[in-house]
C-alpha cells in the first residue's frame, strides 16, 4: 500500500483588510452610540428622594438695645459702620444662643442696615433698638424695633413694587347667533309696519292742524268797536 503522507493544513495567514471607507463608518457608528448613551443618561429622572424645603417657623422673639459706641470707637473712623454691624451680629449670636456662635446665620434687614449707614461710615449710631426672631432651622432675622413714619411709607412702596403684575385677559367678542331666512323676513315686516304706523300718525296730526288754522282765520284778529247808543 502506498504510504499516505499527511500534509499540514495551510492556515490562511492573510487577514482581510478593511477599506478606509468602512473604517470611517465604524468610527462614526461608535461616536453616535456614545452620544445616544449620554442623552439617555441625561433624560433619566432626577433622584426620587429629593426633599422639598419647608417654611421655617419662628421659635423665639426678643427685643434688645445693642450698645455700639464702646467697640466702634476703638476702630479707625473709615471702618466704624462695618464694625458696628459685626458687633451687632456677635451680640445676637451670643444672646439668641446660635450654634457655634455662627454670625452667618444672622440675617440683617435692609432698613436696619440703612439705619446704621445713615450718617455714613464714620458716624454709626451709639446704640440701636432691635427686634430679633429665631427660627427652627437655626437662622435669626433682625429688624428695627421702632420704625419711623417716613420709613413705613417706603416699606409699603417697596412691597407694592415686588407684587407680580396682574395681566388682564382680553374679553373676546360674543359671537352673534346666525339668523335664519324666516327670522330675517319677520324683522323686515316689523320694520315696515312701524314705519307705516308712524306715517299715519303724522297725517292725522297734519289734518288736525289744518282745521285749527281755518277756525283761527275766520275769527277777527281785533275786536270791532261798536258805536255807543245815543
Amino acid at each position: 500500500m502506498a504510504e499516505t503522507e499527511k500534509k499540514p493544513k495551510e492556515k490562511n495567514q492573510t487577514k482581510t483588510e478593511l477599506k478606509p471607507e468602512e473604517k470611517q463608518t465604524e468610527k462614526s457608528k461608535s461616536t453616535v452610540e456614545q452620544l445616544k448613551e449620554k442623552v439617555q443618561t441625561k433624560k433619566q429622572p432626577s433622584k426620587p428622594g429629593k426633599e422639598v424645603k419647608k417654611e421655617a417657623k419662628p421659635e423665639l422673639e426678643r427685643e434688645y438695645i445693642i450698645p455700639l459706641r464702646k467697640k466702634t470707637q476703638k476702630t479707625p473712623k473709615y471702618r466704624r459702620a462695618k464694625r458696628a454691624i459685626k458687633v451687632m451680629k456677635e451680640f445676637l449670636a451670643k444672646h439668641m444662643k446660635v450654634e457655634d456662635r455662627d454670625t452667618r446665620k444672622i440675617k440683617v434687614d435692609i432698613y436696619l442696615n440703612n439705619e446704621i449707614w445713615f450718617r455714613g461710615i464714620k458716624k454709626p449710631p451709639a446704640k440701636i433698638k432691635v427686634k430679633a426672631t429665631k427660627f427652627d432651622n437655626g437662622e435669626v432675622k433682625v429688624e428695627l424695633a421702632e420704625i419711623p413714619e417716613k420709613l413705613k411709607y417706603e416699606i409699603e412702596k417697596h412691597k407694592k413694587r415686588q407684587k407680580p403684575i396682574e395681566i388682564k385677559e382680553e374679553k373676546k367678542p360674543e359671537e352673534k347667533p346666525v339668523k335664519t331666512e324666516q327670522e330675517k323676513t319677520e324683522e323686515k315686516e316689523k320694520e315696515k309696519a312701524t314705519v307705516e304706523a308712524g306715517l299715519e300718525k303724522q297725517k292725522q296730526v297734519a289734518k288736525q292742524a289744518k282745521h285749527t288754522a281755518k277756525l283761527s282765520a275766520k275769527q277777527p284778529k281785533r275786536q270791532i268797536r261798536k258805536s255807543l247808543k245815543k
